[in-house]
């Protein structure tokens, strides 16, 4: 049994580690990437997280696994759940965060949030709108919502967003180092796009999911739209689509693209659907990818004719990590400016230097099978 003295210790000890606790979280005053001040007991223990899964591991390190006190895991799990096995095989602690819903399917729980006593409440943009008649309850609550926004794939926000994921979980020299990253690789590709001073290709991204019988989505300004004028094309699709949508194959064909982008998932439910990502081989990719080449009037195009079809990771937008896709996307647009690129090397590197697992797979490929231009 402790003696009265060594349990006085112990008491004593336990109490100024509390105190320590309790003196680290400060009230701090917080600009989301709406423009919205928000105060947050920083950095936060109890973390509810609505989007944005892999990019708050990054920035968070090895304690963000801990402070997650709730998340809405649905999109993840069911886009990319041979990436969610890796992590909880790691983190075996994921498994047991509390699920909340998802926002898509209208699932999202306000009380299951309220529930889990969270610090802050961080939410993707879209989320926060769609959200908009429910969140007074969290705000009444005392619980504080902070916004993030990697889906506009603008510098911006991806870089606002990052610090933001930073100071919440106490990390924000890390969060600075990947944002700064991520500025250098923006920088490189558009400030030797303005030296060559060369017309921009034209570039047609879709997102394969439906397979080649039927036109999916293409990007305007947003996301894919988004990021191919990060990387000096002309996206074909923006005077037709605004945000997301399907274009029509006539304005498709009309448009000739010199360059072709087909996005996709490792989790598809059609045998001819653009399917990339975790545990997918080249051999596999290569096979849908050539499907999308078939479709009526797609060979008398460039992009077709020049052998510039390409299969990208659509799990990888929407993040900091689309770093190695920008890279990507700029060499298949301007081949010989970025011959020294290596995008996959930087996509697998990310991992190496901020996440615990490692992807094997295929994340970007041509129709030479190669996932080099």
């Amino acid at each position: 049994m402790l003696s009265v003295k060594l349990l006085s210790k112990v008491v004593a000890a336990l109490s100024l580690m509390l105190l320590a606790g309790l003196a680290q979280a400060k009230p701090t005053e917080l600009v989301d990437v709406t423009g919205r001040k928000v105060t947050v007991d920083l950095p936060a223990k109890r973390i509810v997280l609505g989007f944005y899964i892999e990019d708050y591991f990054a920035v968070g390190g090895d304690a963000a696994y801990d402070r997650l006190a709730g998340m809405s895991r649905g999109w993840f799990v069911k886009s990319r759940p041979a990436t969610w096995d890796l992590y909880v095989a790691k983190k075996p602690q994921l498994a047991k965060v509390p699920d909340l819903g998802s926002v898509q399917d209208q699932s999202f729980s306000i009380e299951k949030t309220l529930a889990v006593r969270p610090d802050v409440v961080i939410l993707a943009d879209w989320q926060y709108k769609a959200l908009a008649p429910d969140l007074p309850r969290l705000e009444q609550a005392g619980i504080p919502i902070v916004v993030i926004d990697y889906n506009a794939q603008t510098l911006e926000r991806h870089l606002a967003s990052t610090r933001l994921l930073g100071e919440i979980t106490g990390q924000p020299a890390r969060a600075q180092q990947i944002a700064d990253d991520y500025q250098h690789v923006v920088d490189t590709i558009q400030s030797r796009i303005a030296k060559a001073g060369q017309p921009k290709p034209r570039v047609y991204i879709e997102l394969g999911d439906k397979g080649p019988a039927e036109y999916s989505y293409t990007y305007g300004k947003d996301m894919w739209g988004a990021m191919a004028a990060l990387a000096g094309g002309d996206n074909i699709a923006a005077p037709f689509v605004d945000r997301w949508g399907p274009i029509h194959p006539e304005q498709l064909l009309a448009s000739k693209p010199q360059v072709i982008l087909m996005a996709g998932y490792e989790s598809v439910t059609s045998a001819v659907a653009m399917q990339v990502g975790q545990d997918i081989d080249a051999a596999n990719v290569l096979t849908r990818l050539k499907g999308f080449t078939q479709r009526p009037g797609w060979s008398d195009l460039p992009a077709v004719h020049d052998g510039r079809v390409y299969a990208v990771y659509h799990g990888a937008t929407r993040s900091i990590m689309d770093a190695a896709l920008l890279q990507f996307m700029a060499k298949a647009l301007y081949p010989a400016l970025f011959k020294d690129l290596d995008p996959k090397a930087t996509y697998l590197g990310f991992y190496q230097r901020y996440l615990p697992i490692r992807p094997h797979g295929t994340f970007m490929l041509g129709l030479n099978g190669s996932d080099q231009i």
